[in-house]
């Protein structure tokens, strides 16, 4: 692969560059692993920064962009005789604890498969109806009306924006959706949906009412999805690229 190639096309599309908390990320993910992730990983990465809503009208990453990134990033340290140090906010074990409380809370019934979650990455329903992903758990607390809430950081905001929410409010991240799989939204389904007005950019819940499926040309999916949002009823008609689904197992 041209790797050139992919800078120049990045720079003639005005990429603005990573925001802070992303390039952290990033940077923990090298130096965890001490080498370049894989395509699959630097996909799956570059969805989850889009949809952030630290990204909320700024350019959307492309993930040979966030490929450049990694590439260019080894190339300096290896050029370097100090390792690279990330800054550790968070004891891991808080981290944990709050992932254990979460997981002791769910309904595994008998027989049912259960999931590793120290493995995955969660959302946040937030108190204006939005979901937001998570960039850590910080502890987690009893409520006197039955259950446990925790306290979470979303990713792309800071210490001022942490909230509690109660754990039948997070879940598993939704995953963006390729060209190719537009064939896995069904009328019916509960989707993940990008709403972007004047004023802000948000993900909500959505129910797909309609669907009208087009033939695919050189851009991709074309097919048209009627969604309704479940926070306001309000239906709009939106592409593939906007809708996210609930993961698969």
């Amino acid at each position: 692969m041209d790797h050139r190639r992919l800078r120049s096309r990045a720079e003639k599309k005005g990429f603005s560059g990573f925001t802070t908390p992303e390039m952290e990320k990033m940077d923990r993910i090298l130096n965890e692993s001490g080498q370049l992730p894989n395509s699959e990983v630097i996909k799956k990465l570059t969805s989850g920064f889009n949809r952030s809503t630290g990204r909320a009208g700024k350019p959307i990453l492309k993930w040979t962009d966030v490929q450049i990134w990694f590439l260019d990033r080894q190339k300096g340290l290896m050029s370097k005789d100090t390792p690279l140090t990330v800054p550790n906010n968070f004891p891991p074990a808080q981290e944990a604890c709050a992932l254990k409380n979460l997981n002791e809370t769910s309904d595994m019934s008998k027989g049912e498969k259960v999931i590793d979650l120290s493995k995955l990455e969660f959302e946040a329903k937030s108190s204006d109806d939005a979901w937001y992903d998570v960039e850590i758990f910080i502890t987690h607390r009893f409520i006197s009306s039955g259950g446990h809430e925790v306290l979470v950081r979303y990713d792309g905001f800071g210490k001022e924006e942490d909230e509690w929410v109660h754990v039948k409010n997070v879940r598993e991240r939704s995953v963006p959706l390729e060209h190719s799989e537009c064939n896995k939204v069904m009328i019916g389904d509960t989707v993940l949906c990008f709403q972007e007005k004047t004023d802000q950019a948000r993900h909500y819940d959505a129910q797909v009412i309609d669907i009208q499926r087009k033939l695919h040309d050189i851009r991709g999916c074309r097919c048209i999805f009627l969604i309704r949002y479940e926070h306001d009823n309000f239906e709009e008609s939106v592409r593939l690229k906007r809708l996210c689904c609930r993961p698969e197992y």
